[in-house]
Order: structure tokens, then sequence, then C-alpha cells
């Protein structure tokens, strides 16, 4: 288990602070003990929950050419066949996976290809399970197509607590199965969307990794 690097600016940040105001506590209650105790339990408090925000866990990734691969940890929310209105502006399936706060943060490739569309989109930050949250949240959305000219898409989208999506891929670059495509500070939710006809090999509410859960097979 290690930290992830988009954490290390945050989590030096928040530690100075709490290093500064529990310096300040100690020297103008010194005398009320309690006070001083209460403080730094809550801080450590504090700090450990942001810290595992950030935490970047090792694990066995699966790699298979024939599979889609969960991109997010979390709950699987929504698994129902749906337009697509942004790229392929026909019916998909649609499986939705919820990234709770206390869940990693990392999002992995679900299948190795070529970006072939990305876009990110400003918006609101509502919460996760929202029916707008799709179209009007802060999201980003990638399309990769693998060496048999199968698409798939998938979306990051942000919710009440996620103020922040990171992207790291871009348009026309290589996308490898289980490498990092991005990272949603504090959690949301990724929606991916997959061809009709191909098989779902999760149910809902049920509790995927990212990198390593099997979403589904391509036909």
């Amino acid at each position: 288990m290690t930290i992830h690097k988009e954490g290390h600016v945050i989590l030096l940040t928040l530690l100075a602070v709490l290093t500064g105001i529990n310096v300040a506590v100690c020297y103008t209650t010194c005398g009320t003990p309690v006070i001083f105790w209460g403080v730094l339990f809550v801080s450590v408090v504090l700090f450990g929950i942001v810290l595992q925000f950030f935490r970047f866990p090792s694990r066995k990734l699966t790699i298979n050419d024939k599979q889609v691969i969960c991109p997010a940890d979390g709950k699987v929310v929504v698994i129902e066949e749906t337009i697509e209105t942004e790229f392929f502006k026909d019916r998909r399936i649609q499986v939705s996976v919820f990234m709770s706060p206390f869940n990693v943060h990392i999002n992995w490739f679900p299948i190795s290809g070529v970006v072939k569309f990305f876009k990110y989109h400003p918006g609101k930050f509502l919460v996760a399970w929202h029916p707008k949250s799709s179209t009007e949240n802060e999201r980003t959305t990638y399309v990769v197509e693998n060496k048999n000219k199968v698409q798939v898409l998938f979306r990051q989208i942000a919710g009440a607590m996620a103020r922040r999506i990171v992207a790291y891929a871009k348009e026309g670059e290589q996308a490898k199965q289980g490498t990092q495509f991005g990272f949603i500070k504090f959690g949301s939710r990724v929606d991916v969307y997959l061809p009709l006809g191909t098989k779902i090999n999760v149910q809902l509410e049920e509790k995927v990794k990212g990198g390593v859960s099997v979403l589904a097979e391509l036909q």
C-alpha cells in the first residue's frame, strides 16, 4: 500500500495546517490537557480520513483482450439498456459503478486500444446517484477502440463531494488495460457503455475492484 501522487500536495498541506493548529493549541491551553488531547485526536482522525482517500493498493490486475475490466472500485448501481447521446448516439448497455468516499479513487483503463475520443465537460455537482448526474455534472468522456474495432465508452462523473476529476490520457494515445487513465478526488461514479449483446458479468449492488473485477465479456 502506497500513497497516490494526487494526494501528496493535499496531505502535506493538511499536515502542516494541523501541526500549526496543534502547536497553537498547546501553547494557549497548556493548563487544560483535555482540550489539547481533544484537538489532537480530531486532527489525527481527520488526517487519517483524508489519507485513506489517496491510498494506492498493490493488486494483481486482470489482463484479457476479450474482457472489459472494471475501471473503478465501488458498487454496481446501474445495469440497463439506454441511449448514449454524446458519442455513439444509439442504444448501449450502461454499467455504472458508484465510488464511495471510502473506496480507492484511482481509475483504470477497462480495455486496451486507441483513445478515439476524449472530452472534458464542466458542470454541476449533483449527488452521484441523481438521474441527471451523467449529463449535468462535471465529467470526462473516453472512447477506446480495441484491435477488433470494438469501441467502449467510459465516463468519470463528479459528485457532491468530488470536486476535481483528473484525466491522464488524451485522444490519439494508446490505452493499456489495467493502467491508470485518471483519478476522481473524493470519489463519485464511473459509467461504462458497452455494445448491445455484450455479456455482463456483474449484478446490481455487487462490490467490484478496479483493474481486477471482470465487468463484461466482449462478443
